[in-house]
């Protein structure tokens, strides 16, 4: 295998210089069999320091493919290009694309600098290791000048930060004993264990019922101002979003159709495909018997993909002749506001 040289020497810099991290035409493929499946096709989006992003669509659009490419964890059969720009706790500026996965520049920024909460906190710990154990051991690895009895206080004062009853008994308990809204919160207390900058939740509330998400979320919320985090929210429960997050990017099939604030997606939701998510939120109004508003159709599998709009099969604004057989170019709206759709002039020189 060839190393890859380590890019803390390149001369990268941001756009923004209020931002942690910046994806620009990012590209991740899958290899299944003799298909190549385009999994993520040229996302781009930037998270500020101490902001929430929230990451929204339907199951099977690339929310988790993109997340997981961030940390590098996507497995050998993937293969991306663009860039992911990040900058470290130190101030360089990388491209997280460029560096040996299992590098030990790579290794020494999973966990320490960016963390990721996944979707399932009942399979996150191993069942034969206590939860004291599994957290003592990250920073054990990322900060191996710590002796284990500090290692041990560290982590009772972080159990007991994210609301742990009895932080040193639960210590040696293992995840059996924990039920799934403890085990969310011991998963949290993991990830902040070496004080990140950027933590990814991958649907982290999935799993749970709705008072336990409720106490999870504000659990979130207090520590993101308490370490002044950036976070990536990873959903596609809206409800969640207008309560946890600053802006909204929304994906399908692979791409970013409309990115903007919660307000601005919220109340003027531009994009057929986001306008038909929010239709389908229930109202307080609402009659118990009508139906929910539903999308019609799925997500198609993006293998040997034609160039045109994703969400074609499903809209009923498309134009025929223009959204059928051309990229669709993304626009600003407004202030920070971005479409992509030919109804808001993403199709050039047609109207």
């Amino acid at each position: 295998m060839i190393k890859k040289k380590n890019l803390l020497k390149e001369n990268f810099v941001l756009k923004n210089s209020e931002d942690i991290l910046e994806v620009e035409n990012l590209k991740v493929n899958i290899r299944i069999e003799a298909d190549m499946l385009n999994a993520v096709r040229g996302v781009n989006f930037s998270i500020k320091k101490g902001e929430t992003l929230g990451l929204v669509g339907e199951s099977g659009c690339g929310k988790s493919v993109t997340s997981k490419e961030i940390l590098g964890i996507n497995p050998s059969n993937c293969a991306s290009s663009g860039r992911i720009l990040y900058q470290t706790k130190s101030g360089k500026v990388i491209n997280l694309l460029d560096l040996d996965k299992d590098g030990e520049l790579y290794r020494s920024i999973r966990g320490t600098e960016i963390a990721m909460i996944f979707q399932e906190p009942m399979t996150a710990f191993s069942p034969l290791f206590t939860i004291g154990n599994q957290i003592s051991e990250i920073i054990l690895i990322h900060e191996p000048e710590t002796k284990k009895d500090e290692a041990k206080r560290r982590v009772i004062e972080m159990l007991a930060k994210v609301g742990i009853a009895d932080p040193q008994n639960r210590f040696e308990q293992y995840p059996h004993e924990f039920s799934g809204g403890m085990l969310q919160r011991a998963l949290i207390a993991m990830m902040l264990c070496c004080d990140p900058v950027l933590l990814i939740a991958d649907e982290p509330t999935t799993a749970l019922d709705v008072t336990i998400q409720s106490q999870i979320l504000e659990l979130m919320i207090k520590l993101q101002r308490e370490y002044n985090m950036s976070i990536l929210f990873i959903t596609h429960d809206l409800g969640i979003v207008a309560s946890m997050c600053d802006r909204v990017a929304v994906m399908y099939l692979g791409e970013i159709v409309e990115t903007g604030s919660v307000r601005q997606i919220f109340k003027d939701g531009r994009h057929p495909y986001t306008r038909g998510l929010l239709r389908s939120l229930p109202k307080m109004n609402q009659n118990s018997n009508d139906k929910l508003f539903t999308i019609e159709g799925t997500v198609p599998i993006p293998i040997d993909f034609p160039v045109r709009c994703g969400f074609y099969d499903r809209c009923t604004l498309h134009k025929q002749g223009i959204c059928d057989c051309r990229k669709i170019d993304t626009l600003e709206v407004n202030d920070g506001h971005f479409v992509k759709c030919i109804l808001e002039g993403g199709a050039k020189n047609e109207f």
